[in-house]
């Protein structure tokens, strides 16, 4: 096996790990707040033990440390919208919502960014239209809310994608983590405590606390270090391609593990495959030179959004 396939089999092997994650929180019982809030901080303890993350926190600007942090408070916002989009539909929808974060990408990174917006990008937002229309027409009705949060966590996810890739380069991706969900753990807090009282965040039961953990170190740890072990060996093309495949890995498991074809009619799955479509054209027209690291790719999609 060359080094390339092998990267590529690793980096499919990653996503269907953070396609893990939207089952993972369907199992888990905890609110969505207390459950990103307990992966946030289980995951900037871990790379808090990591001596090289101290080292380059104890050298990054403070205006820099400032930027990442604003980044985080994007990151829980995001992660917190699709753990609510889980808890108010089910996992097949949240994923499905997500496949839009590359939709929302094509406008907002350009204005982040500060390149041309690329007009052919445009007809990837008017495909996608019907698709989300026949998602909406094809869950029952009290799962709607949960589809517009769904739809917002989206835009959220393809926010941060954009200045994450506004400032690729400028910190080492483990301290760039750390910073990133030790902020947005930060935020969650002062807001929680502000508008909950400090009960919100009690210590979770044992089947909670075993699924949390291998949300954090299994679906989220070990594929982003694996990926980063793979993805200069990869084009940005294979690496968005293999991305894009998250929602299906995750519709796939909540079919296999959930049952959830039971709650969604034809409709929903056609919109998906609509959306999907879409989706799978992008990278075409976003195809970055050869040879360049493709990490910001990694900015677009659910659990490797930060990472």
């Amino acid at each position: 096996m060359t080094p390339q396939a092998k990267a590529q089999w690793q980096l499919h092997f990653c996503v269907l790990l953070w396609g893990f994650t939207a089952i993972l929180g369907k199992l888990i019982t905890l609110t969505a707040l207390q459950l990103v809030w307990w992966r946030m901080l289980i995951v900037t303890i871990a790379l808090l033990l990591l001596p090289k993350v101290w080292r380059e926190l104890r050298t990054m600007p403070s205006r820099r440390l400032a930027a990442y942090a604003g980044i985080g408070v994007l990151v829980a916002l995001h992660w917190l919208t699709f753990y609510s989009a889980v808890k108010l539909a089910n996992a097949s929808v949240a994923a499905t919502c997500i496949a839009l974060a590359p939709v929302f990408l094509a406008v907002i990174e350009p204005l982040v960014v500060g390149r041309r917006f690329d007009p052919r990008e445009l007809l990837i937002g008017v495909a996608v239209v019907p698709g989300v229309a026949l998602v909406v027409g094809g869950v029952p009705a009290d799962m709607r809310l949960g589809v517009a949060v769904g739809v917002l966590s989206a835009a959220l996810c393809a926010t941060f994608g954009a200045f994450n890739k506004r400032m690729a380069d400028q910190g080492g991706a483990l301290t760039v983590t750390g910073i990133e969900l030790g902020a947005g753990t930060m935020f969650l807090t002062l807001v929680t405590l502000f508008w909950h009282g400090e009960g919100t965040f009690a210590i979770p039961g044992l089947h909670d606390t075993a699924l949390l953990l291998v949300l954090a170190i299994v679906c989220t740890l070990l594929p982003f270090a694996l990926a980063l072990a793979v993805l200069r060996k990869l084009s940005a093309y294979t690496v968005q391609l293999a991305t894009n495949l998250e929602p299906v890995y995750a519709i796939v498991l909540a079919v296999i593990l959930l049952g959830e074809q039971h709650q969604l009619d034809a409709w929903f799955y056609a919109g998906v495959a609509v959306i999907l479509g879409a989706v799978f054209v992008h990278p075409l027209l976003t195809l970055q030179p050869a040879g360049k690291p493709p990490e910001a790719v990694l900015g677009t999609a659910e659990s490797k959004a930060i990472e």
